[in-house]
């Protein structure tokens, strides 16, 4: 049976998506502060363990929340052996976990698949009850590049542009990619639609899948700042990278370090 989108999407997770410069020696320094004190960690939207996995070898006692079924049985596979992670499927305006932790992140952009203020509000309201007073959540998004919204605005006919040539890492063979952005302003909503060809020694194309749009959120930085303030997080920092360098206009990143205002 061929294999669908989204299993080819979470195979390829890991060779497709590579590590923010800095961001796990980044989070390995927060948990260092919160494993003084025998703290536990959730990471949600863990996709396939990238930052868990290791944050977990270094000691700490880490949960892993992703909605994605393909993603976390990928996860499970590649930490086998390690007995201080847990692996959770859900929703981050949903889940329920029965414990509380000191530190909560969400890496790589993932809190823009919150696409209105109702379902943005729901996930930090949800994230600050499974927090122990005082403790802190990180929030890693995207910081808008306006010039290129713009560009996609203006686009007529939204065309695949190619991608990275990869290597399927359980088969081996080549992997063609293709992504095609849309922007609509009046939501903030851009939305990705990703392709894939596998390819044969002579170029042909074997197999070809197509995801279904996938749509990001783009969330400005007082926009956050209200969101934070509203359900009751207090802000410590916002940094433009992982190496804590101030947010500007040429900042790539935008992360935020809040706190659970104690009571």
């Amino acid at each position: 049976m061929k294999q669908t989108a989204k299993e080819l999407y979470a195979q390829l997770y890991d060779v497709r998506v590579p590590d923010w410069q800095g961001a796990v020696n980044f989070y390995r320094e927060l948990v260092a502060n919160v494993n003084s004190k025998y703290i536990d960690v959730l990471e949600i939207a863990c996709g396939t363990g990238r930052i868990a996995i290791r944050l977990a070898q270094d000691g700490a006692t880490i949960t892993g929340l992703d909605l994605s079924p393909e993603l976390l049985e990928i996860a499970r596979g590649k930490s086998i052996g390690v007995s201080n992670i847990s692996w959770v499927q859900g929703d981050m305006r949903t889940f329920e976990i029965d414990k509380k932790f000191g530190l909560v992140i969400i890496p790589g952009h993932s809190f823009q698949f919150m696409l209105t203020p109702d379902d943005q509000v729901k996930c930090l309201e949800n994230i600050k009850r499974h927090l122990l007073a005082d403790g802190t959540l990180v929030v890693h998004l995207d910081h808008q590049d306006v010039s290129w919204l713009g560009e996609l605005v203006t686009k007529k006919e939204p065309a695949f542009e190619t991608g990275r040539e990869l290597i399927h890492p359980i088969t081996g063979q080549k992997i063609r990619t293709f992504y095609l952005w849309t922007f609509e302003p009046s939501t903030q909503t851009a939305a990705v639609t990703l392709r894939w060809e596998e390819t044969s020694a002579d170029g042909s194309v074997i197999e070809r899948w197509e995801m279904n749009p996938m749509p990001l959120h783009c969330v400005f930085r007082f926009e956050m700042e209200h969101l934070l303030k509203r359900v009751g997080f207090s802000i410590e920092a916002v940094y433009g990278d992982f190496f804590k360098s101030a947010l500007t206009k040429e900042s790539g990143q935008m992360i935020w370090v809040v706190r659970n205002k104690a009571g």
